[in-house]
């Protein structure tokens, strides 16, 4: 049975070829490192700075949410031929409606594969008052422990607890600054001849200022009776496992059922699109940045080549077989390309603690968490190997296929 043959004489060839021109192996292997260092850098800081963004956006939001349909003029009749048809219809004016057996819908929703958390809620606009002060409000009634599975109220408690009994209400943290109220205090909410008085249990910040201005929480049962919407939902939020099957998702339940499904990326398409141009100026820098990589390993060993002619010939003259003179070459591409991308790794990890160090918010505060993980590290460093191999086959070849007795000659 034939054996693989040993790749100890390539080795010791390639270290030794690398070893003699000692400067120039240096020089190149510091440009692979410079190279790899941009690379884990900017992916590491890309990578973060989208991680932040998503959680500063969704964590006040719902992945999908289901509502009902917006109401629409529609003819008594249809259209006869020949007939005169108005060319502009005013719009209707949309009620504030509910979604129809809710309930029913809810348990299926929960009973979806990759759903993590359903939340019924009845909202609509309100006014809040203290005293002289009046504040348009966006008035929420929920099932705390429901929603707070949706966005998470708990880390965004700023003051006083996160419970909610009839009576009770929690507002953002800029409204109550609005209306100068602190935890214990009672404001009244307002909507057309109803009212009801609530005392403030917790202040939020959800990291949006509008938001945090508008936001009023009551328990799902006192919105429905301010609103005039017994047992009625407006809204039923949904929290997936994998926040970009949302948009799939949301196709899939417009097409079965009698609502209107939307997916945090259709009510984000601005965001959705700047994060799209992010991960494409990314792959660019990526490229660019091993193209250069390999030119500059690939240019290096052509050097070598035409350096090490006379010494290619005496070892093909001595019986090294084609064979043997490629795997060389390529082990040096390899050898280059392998120390490069790991003292680049190490470069990028000292760059991405400067960042958090230094680069800080207002607060004090790094402004977002950026890592460079050992999965992407690992990624990285087996990318540039690649590349190195892909950079060596060209002066590999040619001075596989260099002619022995020319060779010396020269």
């Amino acid at each position: 049975m034939p054996t693989l043959p040993s790749l100890g004489f390539e080795w010791r060839v390639a270290v030794r070829f690398l070893t003699e021109g000692r400067f120039q192996s240096l020089l190149i292997i510091v440009g692979v490192a410079a190279g790899v260092a941009v690379v884990a850098y900017i992916s590491a800081l890309i990578t973060g700075l989208q991680r932040n963004t998503l959680e500063k956006t969704l964590g006040a939001q719902a992945h999908v949410s289901v509502s009902p349909l917006d109401e629409r003029v529609t003819p008594a009749l249809p259209p006869q031929a020949g007939t005169v048809r108005w060319s502009d219809t005013q719009a209707r004016a949309q009620r504030l409606q509910t979604i129809t057996n809710w309930q029913a819908i809810a348990t299926l929703l929960a009973q979806r594969p990759g759903v993590s958390a359903v939340s019924p809620m009845t909202s609509g606009a309100a006014l809040a008052q203290r005293g002289e002060a009046t504040r348009a409000i966006a008035l929420s009634g929920v099932e705390l422990n429901r929603y707070d599975r949706i966005v998470n109220l708990k880390a965004k408690l700023v003051a006083g607890t996160l419970t909610l009994a009839p009576g009770e209400a929690i507002i953002g943290q800029t409204l109550a600054e609005d209306l100068g109220v602190r935890v214990g205090d009672r404001i009244t909410v307002v909507i057309n001849e109803r009212r009801d008085t609530v005392r403030l249990t917790g202040l939020v910040d959800l990291g949006i200022k509008d938001l945090n201005r508008r936001m009023v929480l009551v328990p799902l049962r006192s919105a429905q009776t301010l609103l005039n919407l017994p047992g009625g939902v407006t809204q039923i939020d949904l929290r997936l496992d994998d926040v970009w099957t949302a948009q799939t998702l949301a196709e899939g339940l417009a097409r079965e059922l009698p609502n209107k499904v939307e997916s945090w990326q259709e009510a984000n398409a601005q965001l959705v699109s700047a994060l799209r141009a992010q991960s494409v100026s990314t792959a660019v820098i990526r490229t660019v940045v091993m193209l250069v990589v390999v030119l500059g390993i690939a240019s290096v060993l052509v050097v070598s080549v035409v350096q090490k002619q006379r010494e290619i010939g005496i070892l093909r003259a001595m019986g090294t077989t084609r064979g043997q003179i490629l795997r060389v070459f390529l082990l040096q591409g390899v050898l280059v390309a392998t120390l490069g991308s790991l003292l680049g790794v190490l470069l990028a990890a000292g760059l991405i603690a400067g960042f958090t160090a230094f680069v800080k918010g207002s607060d004090g505060l790094p402004l977002f968490a950026i890592t460079l993980p050992p999965a992407m590290a690992l990624q990285i460093v087996l990318l540039t190997s690649v590349a190195g191999v892909l950079a060596a086959v060209a002066p590999a070849r040619r001075a596989a296929y260099m002619d022995p007795a020319q060779a010396i000659r020269s």
